[in-house]
């Protein structure tokens, strides 16, 4: 088996210098790559990262789900040690608050980027 490794996830956006920055300030990841059509950000840890593309015609996601609009084909979930503390991070960077719910195991938010996509903050209960 070959060795393959993930990255990064893309993510289309009108904006990638713009989305890279949110994500920086929710993250706190270096920002790599700047230019108009794309933009990546990685962890000092190596590990995997994101990076943004121009989609000039981009057309955000509807959650939940609406009959015949864009549907939500992926979204980002980052698990987080205080969920308030990073749910107000989240709003004050540019997130949207779109939902919330609780499990037995798990405390979830759900926002959107300023792209509109979706991802969600959760902690383990």
């Amino acid at each position: 088996m070959p060795r393959i490794a993930l990255t990064a996830a893309v993510l289309g956006t009108p904006d990638p210098s713009g989305l890279a920055r949110f994500y920086q300030r929710l993250l706190g990841w270096p920002l790599r790559d700047d230019e108009p059509d794309w933009a990546t950000l990685r962890p000092t840890d190596g590990g995997t990262g994101l990076s943004f593309q121009l989609e000039v015609d981009h057309v955000p996601p509807v959650w939940p789900p609406v009959p015949g609009t864009q549907q939500m084909q992926q979204h980002l979930d980052f698990e987080v040690d205080d969920l308030d503390a990073a749910c107000t991070l989240a709003e004050k960077a540019g997130a949207s608050p779109l939902g919330r719910y609780t499990e037995p195991h798990e405390v979830v938010r759900i926002y959107a980027d300023p792209a509109g996509h979706p991802f969600c903050l959760f902690t383990r209960t």
